[in-house]
């Protein structure tokens, strides 16, 4: 857990100090480089692809946005009619979050800071999208143990790919120090992950759109 811990507080760093405002930006309307604009499309389209996983109609279902950053997926699943509790380890992204949401789907939802993995109650399922590809396979297994402990249907998240191409970017990132910097992305190979995790993954689908890469996978309980 010391691993984990560690990279979660420089996380918690990053987005708590020096990115909130890019990532409020980002997760806008608000005109941002060409580089963000692919970003922000290929978040887009990996969060539809997530939340294709569940069903359309989601009154009586609680699902946990483990990871809520600014809030656009608490705010779809809401919207669905998903009673929500929504974590993130930035309390200014969950600021951000709460203030966004619509005052009709406040009743359904419940922000905290903290620990996406603790103990926040039972849920049908848990999403967290984007929100583990800062860990190791070891952190990966253990977190997703620990929410799968406290769900029924599914936990469907994200990692990055083992590409060449992330891998180079990795490589060269583990040449300098990281102090001041924001947190590395780890790459994942799918055979490798699902074999730590006791065979219950289930692969869903890649999202590349320009600077976003990132991968869709379901951990069955």
């Amino acid at each position: 857990m010391a691993d984990y811990a560690a990279t979660r507080d420089r996380v918690e760093d990053y987005f708590d100090r020096s990115a909130t405002k890019v990532w409020e930006r980002l997760t806008s309307d608000a005109p941002v480089s060409r580089i963000r604009q692919t970003v922000r499309e290929g978040r887009d389209k990996m969060r539809a692809l997530m939340l294709s996983r569940l069903p359309a109609d989601l009154h009586g279902a609680r699902v946990l946005d483990a990871g809520c950053g600014a809030g656009q997926m608490t705010a779809e699943l809401a919207a669905r009619g998903a009673t929500v509790v929504a974590v993130d380890i930035s309390p200014a992204l969950v600021k951000i979050a709460e203030a966004r949401l619509a005052a009709d789907h406040a009743p359904r939802v419940r922000f905290a800071s903290g620990d996406m993995t603790a103990d926040h109650g039972h849920f049908d399922y848990v999403l967290a999208m984007d929100s583990l590809i800062y860990y190791g396979t070891a952190d990966i297994t253990d977190a997703l143990h620990r929410l799968g402990k406290r769900t029924d249907q599914a936990v469907i998240f994200t990692v990055a790919p083992k590409t060449a191409l992330l891998m180079a970017f990795w490589s060269m990132g583990r040449l300098f120090p990281r102090a001041d910097r924001s947190p590395t992305m780890v790459p994942h190979d799918f055979a490798t992950l699902n074999d730590a995790s006791g065979g219950r993954l289930a692969k869903i689908d890649r999202v590349s759109r320009g600077f976003y890469i990132s991968e869709c996978l379901e951990y069955r309980p």
